[in-house]
């Protein structure tokens, strides 16, 4: 039996795979992808159902922002093996672009949090919360180190992890329980950093997962021991014990720039 191919309109062609048929004419003007047949004395160009999977690749294509040029390259050595190529190389880059878009969501909702947590505190509450392990790189400071030199040091520490802004990580201070019993409230031993992506490296400082005390300090920082007086008090009524080490953590810096309004979340795990 002889097969009539048919012809299909420009307008036709186009509905069917949910494009303007400008597109198909640009396609032709570039010489990306030809009509089946063109009318000689009107010059309508006419489309057959044997293209149809060459025009569903280079949309597909298109949509996974491969470039023009790319994709008449692909086109001038169809086959395979050069189709296989360039998909290992979109799709490898496609994962990437997951992988940054997951990074934004988990940032945005530890925002999301904070900032529900801003609208609903009472400063003066303690409580006793539930968290998960968590992985942090961590930096030593010193001392003497200064607000500004922190900062820099967590951009420089967030660049070797390929992050695209600092917020796209959660990160804060810690000091150890033994210096906090002992009177050292200044004695800040590391910068924590939580990368928004699951990291494999040696020496990551390990968060345990189980209880903590929780707490809210507003005001100037120097008088930041009282607020630990009074978890003392707390763990101390509640027959518990503070150890390891205390994460602080700014949860209001993008919505005030004065130090004095900061908000610091206070988190220490106990035991009984």
């Amino acid at each position: 039996m002889i097969e009539k191919t048919k012809l299909l309109t420009i307008g036709q062609f186009a509905s069917m795979h949910g494009i303007n048929k400008k597109t198909l004419m640009w396609y032709d003007e570039i010489g990306l992808f030809k009509p089946a047949f063109i009318h000689p004395e009107n010059g309508y160009r006419y489309y057959n159902y044997h293209q149809s999977p060459i025009l569903e690749t280079i949309l597909l294509l298109r949509e996974l922002n491969v470039s023009i040029h790319e994709i008449q390259l692909f086109m001038n050595n169809r086959s395979a093996a050069s189709l296989l190529k360039l998909l290992d190389e979109k799709i490898t880059h496609l994962d990437l672009h997951m992988s940054h878009l997951k990074a934004i969501r988990k940032t945005l909702c530890n925002h999301h949090h904070n900032m529900l947590t801003l609208l609903n505190i009472d400063l003066s509450e303690i409580h006793i919360i539930e968290k998960k392990k968590r992985r942090l790189v961590t930096v030593d400071i010193g001392k003497d180190i200064s607000f500004d030199q922190s900062v820099e040091m967590i951009i420089a520490e967030t660049k070797k992890y390929k992050l695209h802004r600092l917020h796209d990580a959660s990160y804060g201070t810690m000091i150890s329980t033994e210096s906090l019993y002992n009177g050292n409230f200044d004695d800040y031993s590391q910068l924590f950093i939580e990368i928004p992506f699951p990291i494999q490296k040696a020496g990551l400082h390990i968060q345990p997962q189980g209880k903590y005390v929780q707490a809210f300090f507003k005001g100037d920082w120097e008088k930041m021991f009282l607020k630990y007086e009074e978890i003392f008090d707390y763990v101390k009524k509640q027959s518990l014990n503070l150890y390891g080490f205390s994460y602080e953590m700014i949860i209001n810096g993008n919505v005030t720039d004065k130090s004095t309004e900061y908000i610091v979340q206070i988190e220490i795990p106990v035991s009984s």
